[in-house]
């Protein structure tokens, strides 16, 4: 890895053409690297009925903003193979990886039979990655007796160890959704277990840093090596609270999209997303929608990159808790939460899918949640759905109107779990229920006390579960016939290898929208 230091040196001495360095410098090599290149692990993603996407990337030091490889093009090998000794080989190649993505890695393998497990790894030179398991979908349209995934959010690195994530990889789902705060920017929360030894991050090498981190965790990559993922965001990606162009702490935008346009690129070169998602400055496509055979449909919203600002805001900008009656902007029917491009591609889609199930997933709770005072006024958070009425009773009358087939929210971000109702009219109880909403808890991020969780229940009957006090995730099984999720605790996130039991199991019944506790 030495080559571009005597390249140079070359130049300097006047000993080699600059047409010769730059063309030496553009050809792909093949190192042998004295550490490690594949620390960081390897993932996959986004499977079809004939393709997925694998994921690593080469970074012998991660703790380095380049991952301590010289930025040159590097040729990685990859495989794919029917078995984990990696024998019967069915689709193989190479990747050139360069410094301008990081030396990350994104193959869409295609050719590959549907529903079914494969194994995959990466080499260069003398090294090899872990060996990874995925698999694909079921062919559209294809009649499926069930299908096992989970779904997790908000994994504050220095709150807790990712003990959940061992437990995941051990459950071995068909797939995984993660919806939101894969990383923190800030530093906040009581009784740390590790440290992030580094201030928050404003540039590409500050977040590319961050997600080495994060991944650089041994129960996080195990969990990406068993089963592929699909992920959305939230604000924590970027920036706490952000709303498309505007920041937290009343930054420039000009100076704020700079940040996102780094932020949104290092999320791409560390996640097995697919090439349409790659992102052009400050904007990444990550909204879409995909198939489990006939019975499921996933339908992955974005919350951030094109909402509008948060209304009476108390600061330059973010979310307030607000007298509803005190925030006549509430009422204003052009806020959205999706962006107006992203709900009309949504409305098209819930009137197209045929899916026995569809599953909106996105990063936050979308019942209301009236934190009414001592005073009996009510109040909202404006961070959340909560605050844009409007556009959430868009959503659920497209749901209606469209007559879509047993419609599932699962959300994120609010650090407990949540079990809800969503009614034709979110704030009449007595409305039809038109959908179930499961809110998953976090990975390690605090939530809030569990005494303030029993008062929102009792001032919000729509809200059929609510805890607070454990971190974990939520499981999945999924047949034509019924909906069964296990909200799955953690024992003690503060503990490594900490134990994980059931806490409360809720099914729901198809074509009957309400969940209910078995």
């Amino acid at each position: 890895m030495q080559r571009r230091h005597v390249l140079q040196a070359l130049l300097a001495a006047g000993t080699l053409p600059m047409q010769q360095v730059l063309r030496a410098q553009s050809t792909p090599i093949t190192p042998n690297f004295s550490r490690d290149p594949f620390q960081l692990g390897v993932a996959s993603g986004y499977p079809s009925h004939h393709s997925v996407v694998l994921w690593t990337r080469l970074a012998p030091q991660p703790q380095l903003a380049d991952g301590g490889v010289d930025p040159l093009p590097i040729a990685v090998q990859w495989q794919v193979a029917r078995d984990e000794a990696m024998r019967d080989v069915v689709a193989s190649g190479t990747h050139i990886a360069d410094a301008q993505w990081a030396h990350s890695v994104h193959v869409e393998v295609t050719g590959l039979a549907p529903a079914r497990w494969y194994w995959y790894r990466f080499r260069v030179g003398e090294a090899f990655s872990a060996i990874g398991r995925t698999r694909t979908a079921p062919a559209p349209q294809t009649r499926v007796d069930r299908v096992n995934f989970a779904f997790a959010s908000c994994q504050q690195y220095e709150q807790g160890w990712f003990s959940a994530h061992a437990h995941i990889a051990n459950d071995a789902p068909d797939f995984v959704a993660f919806l939101g705060d894969y990383i923190y920017e800030s530093s906040w929360g009581r009784a740390h277990v590790r440290k992030h030894n580094a201030g928050e991050p404003y540039t590409l090498a500050d977040y590319r840093q961050r997600y080495a981190l994060y991944k650089s965790d041994p129960d996080l990559q195990r969990a990406h090596a068993a089963c592929p993922w699909v992920l959305t965001w939230d604000d924590h990606e970027v920036d706490n609270d952000y709303a498309n162009d505007r920041p937290e702490d009343g930054m420039p935008r000009d100076a704020f999209l700079i940040r996102r346009a780094a932020a949104y690129k290092a999320f791409y070169e560390h996640q097995p997303l697919p090439a349409r998602m790659r992102p052009i400055g400050a904007d990444l496509p990550l909204h879409t929608q995909w198939q489990w055979g006939a019975l499921l449909q996933l339908h992955l919203l974005d919350g951030r990159q094109y909402r509008s600002a948060q209304v009476c805001p108390t600061r330059a900008g973010g979310s307030a808790i607000v007298d509803v009656e005190r925030c006549a902007a509430l009422n204003d029917p052009s806020l959205t939460m999706l962006g107006q491009a992203q709900e009309q591609w949504l409305h098209h889609s819930l009137g197209q899918t045929k899916a026995d199930w569809n599953v909106l997933a996105q990063a936050t709770l979308m019942a209301p949640l009236d934190r009414r005072n001592r005073q009996g006024a009510a109040r909202i958070w404006t961070d959340g759905w909560d605050g844009y009425p409007a556009a959430r009773q868009r959503l659920l009358q497209t749901l209606a109107t469209q007559r879509v087939r047993n419609p599932v929210v699962i959300g994120g971000d609010v650090h407990l779990f949540w079990v809800a109702d969503l009614h034709a009219q979110p704030d009449q109880a007595q409305s039809p229920v038109i959908a179930s909403e499961f809110v998953c808890t976090s990975i390690t991020s605090q939530g809030p006390t569990q005494a303030s969780v029993d008062t929102l229940l009792k001032q919000n009957p729509h809200l059929k579960y609510g805890h607070s006090e454990h971190r974990g995730y939520v499981r999945v099984e999924l047949t034509a016939q019924q909906w069964r999720a296990d909200l799955r605790a953690l024992e003690n996130e503060k503990i490594p290898n900490s134990n994980c039991q059931t806490l409360a199991r809720f099914v729901v019944e198809s074509d009957r929208p309400g969940a209910q506790r078995e």
